[in-house]
């Protein structure tokens, strides 16, 4: 697993480079590297982050 994947929290704010239309996201859960996503414009998503990437977001851009 990316050692970035094992640091993400519920309310850590993400985002995800290859879906940019989906906007800001809050991460809900982080379960063995199944990390669930509300995002502004595409509502809950289950990512798998040893197949996807997310960026992190320290201010809101």
């Amino acid at each position: 697993m990316d050692p970035f994947a094992s640091l993400l929290e519920p309310g850590m704010l993400v985002r995800m480079p290859s879906q940019p239309h989906w906007g800001l996201g809050q991460v809900q859960s982080n379960i063995g590297g199944k990390v669930t996503v509300n995002f502004e414009h595409a509502g809950k998503q289950v990512i798998d982050v040893s197949r996807v990437d997310l960026s992190p977001v320290f201010d809101d851009e």
